[in-house]
């Protein structure tokens, strides 16, 4: 008899396979061919784990998982399966589903602001050269310093304009984590990579908070 953190995976047609859900904290590996399962064993982990009170965040960027949002219908494939894992009065259902888009196009939208990102996650994001990283690196030393708060990209493309302003300043300024300073610090070349606001709209509030429900 299963418990009721047990987590039902499947069958071999005499005995049932479970997981206890206690220790799913565990790393885990999902296996097989073509057509074996892997992607209906992540579906019934995600629909178990959700039932148990578990916020599940899967990175789904195919849209296999996104069958979870809606109910299944009998088939009698299905219906087959059921019988040999051993599953009676078997009932369809959706389980609660939050699609998110870093774009915010046809989801909902992925926020962080550009301080918490940092230089180097935004550096590689925006594949800039090394020249241009170090000139990232002042900016957000400046921003540090000076107790500002870069939001989103037009703020970052403001403390940018106002190093370039002040690059005699600056060019001498110790870059964080090398004790080196800037020998030629060209700030227009940071700032020409992020003048595309559409591509990086996920920059701004309210940022994503973990255990938080999300809000437009």
């Amino acid at each position: 008899m299963m418990a009721d953190n047990d987590i039902l995976l499947g069958g071999t047609g005499t005995n049932q396979v479970t997981l206890n859900a206690g220790m799913a904290n565990r790393h885990g590996l999902i296996t097989g061919a073509t057509g074996t399962g892997k992607t209906v064993t992540l579906q019934v982990l995600a629909e178990s784990f959700s039932r148990l009170g578990v916020p599940v965040f899967t990175a789904d960027a195919k849209g296999d998982l996104s069958g979870l949002a809606g109910a299944g219908k009998p088939h009698p494939k299905i219906d087959e399966r059921l019988q040999f894992i051993g599953i009676e009065d078997h009932a369809f259902e959706a389980s609660p589903t939050l699609l998110w888009d870093v774009y915010g196009d046809k989801g909902h939208p992925v926020r962080t602001t550009v301080s918490e990102m940092g230089p180097t996650l935004l550096s590689n994001l925006l594949e800039l050269n090394e020249t241009q990283q170090g000139v990232m690196q002042i900016a957000f030393s400046v921003a540090d310093d000076e107790g500002l708060l870069l939001l989103d990209m037009d703020d970052l493309r403001s403390m940018l304009h106002h190093v370039s302003k002040h690059s005699s300043e600056y060019s001498s300024r110790p870059l964080p984590h090398s004790g080196t300073g800037s020998q030629a610090l060209a700030p227009h070349t940071a700032s020409s990579q992020v003048s595309r606001p559409q591509q990086y709209r996920f920059a701004g509030l309210p940022p994503v908070r973990p255990g938080q429900s999300p809000q437009p």
